[in-house]
C-alpha cells in the first residue's frame, strides 16, 4: 500500500503539516509544576453537579499551581448540541464562581491556544489524521451500517467480544485500487484507527487519583473521524488536549473503559500523555443504600437547582472542596476564616470509591458561610436572587436597604453568630415578620399556658414599653411581669421547682415573641422590636 497516495486521496484539500500545529501552538511558559486544566462540556443546554465537581478539581489543581484552567466547547456532535447551548453552560459557569483564564466566552475565544470550539477546528484534526494515514497508522472504512449490524450479529451469535477488529475490520487491508472504485463512485467512508493492540496483553497505568490499575490493550479500530470530516471525541480530545498543552485530564471514572484507546492514540500520534485523573462518581444515600445520584429522581442533579435556590456560590464552593479532598473538614476547624484558596488541594486526598453527596450537609456548610458574611454582602446576594426570582421581595429590599441592613446585621458578628440562613431563597420567610406586608403568624403560643396569663403577660408588657429602654432595662421589666403573674423570674430558681410556678422567664419572653414575631423562635427579640419600632411592636402586642 502506498500510504502517502492514500493520504493524498482522501485529504487533498489538507496542505498543512503536524509540524505546522505544533509552531502554531507552542509549549506554554508556565512555571515548574504548573498545571494546565480544562473544562470541555458538550452544549446540550444542561450541566449537571457531576460538571461542576470535575470543572472545580480542573480549577483547583490549575489555580494552586500557578497554572492554567481554560474552557473548551467540545460541539463536535451536531445531534446533541441545542440552540444557544454554548451561552448557556458560559453563563451558568460564570453564575457559579468558574473563572477561566482562556477559552470559550460569549460570541468567540479569548486566549493563544484557540479555536476553542471543537466544530471550528476540522482542519487541524484533518491534519494529524492524514500523518496517520501516511503512517500506516489509520485507514478508511466504507462499510455501511447495515454491513456493521451484520458484523455484529455475527459477533454476537458467536459470543464474541463486538467491535471492528480482526477478521471482522473488512477494510483495514483493502488495496488501493479498491478505495479508489468506492471513492469514484462518491461513497462516504470514516476514517479508522489502526490498532496494533490485543485484548490478551495487560499493563500497569497510573491514574493520578486512583492510583496504580490494570489496563487491558485495546484492539479495536475505532473511528477516529466520521463521514462529514469531523472528528470523534476520542481523536478529538487528543489532537486538542496536546496542542493546548493540558498537563491533566479530569473526567469521570466512566471513561476508563476508553482509556486504552486514548492511551494508543497519543502514542501513535507522537504526544506526551497527560496525566489522567478519574474521578469517582457522585452517589447519594437512598433509604440507606448508595446509588448514582439521578438526572431523573434528584432535582439537585442539574446545576439550575443551586441558582434556583440561591445557594451562595461560596458555600457550593466549599462543599465541593469537603467531599473532594478528604482533609477539608480538618483544616477548615483549625482554620474558620481563613480563604478557601489556602487550603492545599491534592487528587492524593480524593476518594476512589465514590463521593456522597449530601444536600443536607450542604445546607449546614451554607449556613456556616453565610453567618460569617456581612449584612453587606447578605443583602447583595439576597436582592440578587430575588431581582430574578420574586420582584416583590426584590422592591422591598430595594426600597429600604437601610433597614434591611439592619435586619440583616441582627446576630451577626461574634463567636456564635446565628446561623438561620442557607439559601437566599429563605430569606424572604426568614425576615417576612419585620414587613407588615408580609408579615403572618407561623407559630402559636403552646395550649398549656392559660389564655388569661397569656393575655395579662402581654396587656403589662405593652403598658410598660417603652421604645427608648436600654435592653438590661427592657428585660428587667420582663422578668417583673414574670414575678407579677406567677412566673419565675430567675431560671435557676425555676429548674430547681418549677412545679411552684406557672412557668418561667423564658415562656413569657415567648408569649411576647410569637405576639410579635409570629414565631416561637426569632433573632434576639430586643433587637427585633428596635428594628420594628415602638408604634408597630405596640400594634402586634395589642392586636
Amino acid at each position: 500500500m502506498d500510504n502517502n497516495s492514500l493520504a493524498e486521496l482522501l485529504y487533498p484539500d489538507i496542505k498543512t503539516l503536524p509540524a505546522d500545529m505544533e509552531a502554531r501552538y507552542p509549549e506554554r511558559n508556565l512555571p515548574e509544576g504548573a498545571k494546565v486544566t480544562r473544562f470541555a462540556p458538550s452544549p446540550t443546554g444542561f450541566l449537571h453537579i457531576g460538571n461542576l465537581y470535575g470543572a472545580f478539581t480542573d480549577e483547583r489543581l490549575a489555580h494552586t499551581s500557578g497554572g492554567v484552567f481554560y474552557l473548551r466547547i467540545e460541539d463536535t456532535d451536531a445531534k446533541r448540541t441545542v440552540p444557544n447551548g454554548v451561552e448557556i453552560i458560559i453563563q451558568t459557569l460564570a453564575r457559579l464562581g468558574l473563572e477561566f483564564d482562556e477559552g470559550a466566552v460569549s460570541g468567540g475565544d479569548s486566549g493563544d491556544y484557540g479555536p476553542y470550539r471543537q466544530s471550528e477546528r476540522a482542519p487541524i484534526y484533518q491534519t494529524y489524521a492524514k500523518q496517520l494515514v501516511r503512517e500506516g497508522k489509520a485507514y478508511p472504512c466504507f462499510c455501511t451500517e447495515e454491513e456493521l449490524a451484520a458484523i455484529r450479529e455475527k459477533q454476537e451469535a458467536a459470543k464474541l467480544t463486538t467491535g471492528y477488529y480482526g477478521e471482522f475490520a473488512v477494510w483495514r487491508d483493502a488495496p488501493l485500487e479498491k478505495i479508489k472504485e468506492k471513492l469514484a463512485a462518491g461513497e462516504k467512508f470514516v476514517l479508522r484507527f489502526r490498532s496494533e493492540g490485543s485484548a490478551a496483553n495487560k499493563y500497569k497505568f497510573r491514574d493520578q487519583i486512583k492510583g496504580e490499575i490494570d489496563v487491558t490493550e485495546n484492539d479495536i479500530d475505532h473511528v477516529i473521524l466520521k463521514s462529514d470530516g469531523i472528528p470523534t471525541y476520542h481523536f478529538a480530545h487528543a489532537v486538542d488536549d496536546h496542542l493546548m498543552r493540558t498537563t491533566h485530564v479530569v473526567r469521570d471514572e466512566s471513561w476508563l473503559s476508553t482509556l486504552p484507546f486514548h492511551i494508543q492514540l497519543f502514542k501513535a500520534l507522537g504526544f506526551k500523555l497527560p496525566k489522567y485523573c478519574h474521578t469517582a462518581q457522585m452517589l447519594k444515600l437512598d433509604n440507606g443504600n448508595k446509588r448514582k445520584i439521578s438526572k431523573r429522581k434528584d432535582p439537585e442533579f442539574a446545576l439550575t437547582y443551586y441558582l434556583a435556590q440561591g445557594y451562595p456560590v461560596a458555600a457550593v464552593r466549599e462543599y465541593l472542596i469537603t467531599i473532594l479532598n478528604s482533609n477539608f473538614e480538618e483544616w477548615r476547624l483549625a482554620n474558620p476564616d481563613a480563604p478557601l484558596d489556602n487550603f492545599k488541594f491534592s487528587t492524593n486526598k480524593m476518594s476512589i470509591s465514590g463521593s456522597i453527596f449530601d444536600l443536607d450537609k450542604l445546607n449546614d456548610i451554607s449556613k456556616n458561610v453565610v453567618s460569617r458574611m456581612t449584612a453587606e454582602e447578605v443583602f447583595e446576594g439576597a436582592l440578587a436572587w430575588a431581582q430574578e426570582n420574586d420582584e416583590e421581595f426584590a422592591n422591598i429590599l430595594s426600597a429600604g436597604k437601610e433597614k434591611a441592613l439592619r435586619i440583616f446585621s441582627i446576630g451577626r458578628g461574634g463567636k456564635k453568630p446565628r446561623k438561620d440562613i442557607a439559601k437566599w431563597s429563605e430569606v424572604k420567610r426568614f425576615v417576612s415578620f419585620f414587613y407588615p406586608s408580609l408579615f403572618a403568624r407561623e407559630d402559636e403560643i403552646p395550649p398549656q399556658f392559660a389564655r388569661e396569663d397569656v393575655k395579662a403577660v402581654l396587656s403589662a408588657f405593652a403598658a410598660g414599653y417603652d421604645p427608648a429602654d436600654a435592653q438590661d432595662v427592657w428585660f428587667g421589666k420582663i422578668k417583673q411581669i414574670a414575678a407579677d403573674n406567677g412566673f419565675c423570674p430567675d431560671m435557676k430558681q425555676y429548674k430547681a421547682s418549677p412545679e411552684a410556678f406557672k412557668g418561667s422567664v423564658a415562656d413569657v419572653s415567648m408569649f411576647i415573641r410569637v405576639a410579635v414575631t409570629g414565631r416561637v423562635n426569632s433573632p434576639d427579640l430586643y433587637e427585633v422590636m428596635n428594628v420594628l419600632g415602638g408604634e408597630e411592636v405596640l400594634r402586634r402586642v395589642s392586636g
